[in-house]
């Protein structure tokens, strides 16, 4: 039977249990406060991040993985006995990410078959495609077909969030077309999604129950969901928005899980957002 190795990088914010039950190997992002760099998912788990978030005086920052740690997720998979890799990266328009990966799939083209994928998504919505991608490759797909899937999976995904402050995300340079929002953000709970791969703005609601209400109602608005999940960052908010989608017809089980350093550092503490792939 064909094998055939997923590798993500750790903008996806899968949880881990999953991640090794679908044999998805995970290539981590850097983060950095100030003078201090980190590992993501090595060095600092999502609990150590944002407890290091109130800490610290200094807002943290992201950088891509080098093409070399990419690279080495390839020959792991070559050396496990794998036929092909497909990588599915965070969206190319938010971070170098994919070009690291692509780089790295040229370097090691005469080796092993490696097909680069931009999921156009982050955090969960781009761990939802690749628990997908993954369970389609332990069932013995092609590299060929699973590439198509990917492709297609791409075009069915949402993300909408609710953030507590637009601070990460306007000093991170992350903000697109959410950029109107600055200046209003004293009075408003900013809600915030992805279009083709870029953050921009999906409206603001003057308090967070009716943010809250506000992202579950876009979120069953593309219902009936093929998969669903809930993200955040140290969010106490996580029981009231379950509850609060608790009726969408979705064909598959909820997951709720911690939103990790990569996407929090632009985020802030206290974002919270859904992630779908629609029926």
């Amino acid at each position: 039977m064909t094998q055939i190795r997923v590798v993500t990088d750790s903008a996806c914010d899968l949880p881990d249990d999953i991640a090794k039950r679908l044999g998805i190997d995970i290539v981590s992002l850097n983060i950095r406060f100030g003078d201090e760099e980190f590992v993501d998912r090595v060095d600092l788990t999502p609990s150590a991040f944002w407890a290091k978030c109130k800490s610290s005086k200094t807002l943290p920052e992201t950088s891509a993985p080098s093409p070399g740690a990419f690279q080495t997720a390839y020959e792991r998979a070559k050396a496990d006995g794998c036929d092909g890799v497909i990588v599915l990266t965070l969206s190319a328009g938010l971070s170098a990410t994919h070009q690291s990966a692509t780089i790295a799939a040229e370097a090691i083209a005469d080796q092993i078959d490696v097909r680069v994928i931009d999921t156009k998504a982050v955090s969960m919505a781009q761990g939802l495609v690749c628990i997908d991608v993954a369970e389609q490759a332990q069932k013995g797909a092609t590299l060929d077909e699973l590439v198509t899937s990917a492709e297609i999976l791409t075009t069915r995904i949402g993300v909408v969030a609710m953030l507590d402050t637009l601070e990460h995300l306007v000093k991170g340079g992350r903000i697109g077309g959410a950029r109107a929002l600055v200046g209003q953000v004293l009075s408003i709970k900013p809600l915030l999604e992805l279009k083709d791969g870029i953050v921009a703005e999906a409206g603001r609601q003057r308090t967070k129950a009716k943010a809250l209400t506000a992202i579950a109602e876009v979120t069953r608005s593309h219902a009936p969901l093929y998969r669903l999940a809930i993200v955040h960052g140290d969010s106490p908010d996580v029981n009231h928005l379950e509850s609060l989608v608790a009726d969408i017809p979705v064909a598959t089980e909820l997951i709720v899980t911690d939103m990790g350093p990569v996407v929090g550092t632009h985020g802030g503490p206290g974002i919270i957002a859904l992630c779908w792939i629609v029926a």
